[in-house]
């Protein structure tokens, strides 16, 4: 006998909006790169803007909106501002994303 399966339709579509929110933030080229470094560690604006060659006023914006949407979080020590990946959902969306698109050509030749 196949088993019946019940869900609940307001927990779904929550949990949809979520995933959405989620993936229309990912779906911008600057915010997805700076979160593929940052996914790495912490890191300072400075040096994400040297790394990734993101003009400041572009780099800013993309970190305001990434930290609005808490996927990271800042911490400034002196002149310098830290950011660092604060969502583990967002954490675990890159890092299936590394693995269908940055790391499937390792070991090909």
């Amino acid at each position: 006998m196949m088993e019946t399966i019940h869900f609940n339709l307001e927990e779904m579509q929550t949990a949809a909006s979520q995933a959405c929110r989620l993936l229309k933030v990912l779906a911008n080229q600057d915010r997805l790169i700076i979160l593929c470094q940052l996914s790495k560690g912490e890191m300072c604006v400075g040096e994400i803007e040297a790394l990734l060659g993101i003009t400041q006023p572009t780099l800013s914006q993309q970190l305001t909106v990434l930290r609005e949407e808490a996927l990271v979080s800042s911490r400034r020590e002196g002149k310098n501002i830290f950011y660092q990946m604060n969502d583990p959902k967002a954490l675990a969306v890159m890092g299936v994303l590394y693995a269908l698109f940055c790391n499937q050509n390792k070991g090909k030749k």
